[in-house]
């Protein structure tokens, strides 16, 4: 009685066992059909990959960008610091006649603390000042003829070049050497032919 009503009711009794459904079977593709499948099946893994390799260079530069932002995301601010550096270089230079002044030491100390702060940011500057002439690091202003030094090399610095870790942010203005031009010797013989082929 119980059974009926549970049948009735939908719902299989515990004792019988439920109904296994007998798998379709499922039609393997013979033929041109096979040959067209294995040709979607390796244009959709090149489609795939070439996706894939294209994220990758994607993911790449975007790394790459975001390394470069965080390096030299100070760049801007950095190089609009550099005047109030060449001016506080300007005024030591024009008050070194009163070194014991406060206002100098004053200055001194402010330039000083203001370089190691810019230092920790990766600002270095340019060496110059008896170097040899590079134009990647060097913007030449003048060219002075001196024979006691080699020539294209840096005699004088007129404005300091600085760096931001391996990248220049403003060259150095310098003056260059170069060797001094002197007319060549003529021999005797020379200046006697001459004088005869004027006479």
């Amino acid at each position: 009685m119980k059974e009926a009503e549970a049948k009735e009711a939908g719902v299989s009794s515990p004792a019988e066992p439920p109904e296994i459904q007998e798998a379709e079977s499922v039609e393997v593709p013979q033929g041109d059909e096979l040959k067209r499948l294995n040709a979607e099946l390796r244009e959709m893994n090149d489609k795939y990959l070439r996706l894939y390799a294209d994220f990758e260079n994607y993911r790449k530069r975007v790394n790459k960008d975001k390394e470069e932002l965080v390096k030299y995301g100070n760049e801007n601010l950095l190089y609009d610091l550099l005047p109030v550096i060449d001016n506080l270089e300007m005024a030591l230079q024009h008050a070194s006649n009163d070194v014991s002044s406060g206002l100098v030491q004053g200055v001194e100390i402010t330039l000083k603390e203001l370089r190691k702060t810019l230092e920790k940011f990766g600002l270095t500057p340019i060496e110059a000042f008896g170097k040899p002439f590079d134009p990647l690091v060097h913007h030449a202003m003048s060219q002075a003829e001196r024979d006691d030094v080699d020539e294209k090399t840096v005699i004088e610095e007129y404005r300091k070049g600085y760096r931001l870790r391996d990248k220049v942010l403003r060259p150095s203005l310098v003056a260059v050497s170069k060797k001094t031009v002197s007319e060549p010797v003529r021999e005797e013989s020379e200046i006697i032919t001459t004088i005869e082929e004027e006479l």
